[in-house]
C-alpha cells in the first residue's frame, strides 16, 4: 500500500517498501529491547544532569551586576555634631570654631532634622559673636533666626555618585544623613569626599 504524506500542502506518494518476512518476536527480544530502552533513558538522564550542572557552573562563574562600591554610610562623619533649634548663634559659632566645622544640622526637641546652619549664615553676625566683653546682642539670637529650613538630605544607603551629583547641581557642600525616622545619623561634606579621593585613590565608585 503506498504511503501518502502531505508537506506544506503538497501531496507526495511513495511506494510502500516490500514487507520482509521475519520470525515472531520472542520474550528474549522483548527483554532486550526493554533493557536498551532503560539504558537509553539512564543515558538521557545523565546527559540532562550534566547539562544542568554545566549551566549552573556557567551562571556561577558569570560576574554579577555592578553594585555601588561606595555609599553615604561609608564616607559620612558619624555621629554628626548638631544643635537643637533653641540654641543661640553664639553657641553655634563657638562650636564651629572649637570643632573646626562649617556646617551644623539643627534638630527639633524630638531629634528630627529641622534645618541647617553654615558658617556663611553666621558671618554677618561675626562681629557681635566675636565680642568677648560683652557679646553683641545678636549673639543671643536663636538658630531659627538664621537657619535654612529647606535642607537636602540622604539616607545611609544613598550612592556617593548620587550625592556628589546633588551637591554640584544644588551648590551645597554638606548633606545630612538621616534614618527612616528623619533622625540625624551622620553628615557628608565635600571635604569627606575629597579626603576619600586622597586616601583611597583611585576612588572605586563601582565594584
Amino acid at each position: 500500500m503506498p504511503i501518502i504524506r502531505a508537506v506544506s500542502g503538497i501531496v507526495e506518494i511513495h511506494p510502500s517498501p516490500p514487507v520482509s518476512s521475519r520470525p515472531p518476536a520472542t520474550q528474549t527480544d522483548a527483554d532486550h529491547r526493554r533493557d536498551r530502552a532503560k539504558e537509553q533513558e539512564h543515558q538521557d538522564a545523565d546527559r540532562a544532569t550534566h547539562l544542568a550542572q554545566q549551566a549552573y557552573q556557567q551562571q556561577a562563574n558569570q560576574p554579577s551586576a555592578l553594585k555601588p562600591a561606595l555609599l553615604a554610610q561609608d564616607l559620612m562623619t558619624s555621629p554628626a555634631t548638631s544643635l537643637p533649634s533653641d540654641s543661640t548663634l553664639l553657641e553655634a559659632w563657638t562650636m564651629m570654631q572649637h570643632k573646626g566645622i562649617h556646617h551644623l544640622p539643627v534638630t527639633s526637641v524630638h531629634g528630627t532634622l529641622v534645618g541647617m546652619v553654615s558658617n556663611c549664615d553666621l558671618l554677618p553676625y561675626a562681629h557681635g559673636l566675636e565680642s568677648v566683653d560683652p557679646p553683641g546682642p545678636t549673639a543671643e539670637y536663636k538658630l531659627t533666626h538664621v537657619m535654612n529650613s529647606r535642607v537636602l538630605s540622604a539616607s545611609p544607603a544613598t550612592e556617593i555618585r548620587e550625592i556628589a551629583h546633588l551637591m554640584l547641581n544644588e551648590h551645597v557642600n554638606a548633606i545630612p544623613i538621616l534614618d527612616g525616622s528623619r533622625h540625624l545619623v551622620g553628615i557628608l561634606t565635600t571635604s569627606d569626599i575629597l579626603r576619600a579621593i586622597v586616601h583611597q585613590s583611585p576612588l572605586e565608585l563601582w565594584t
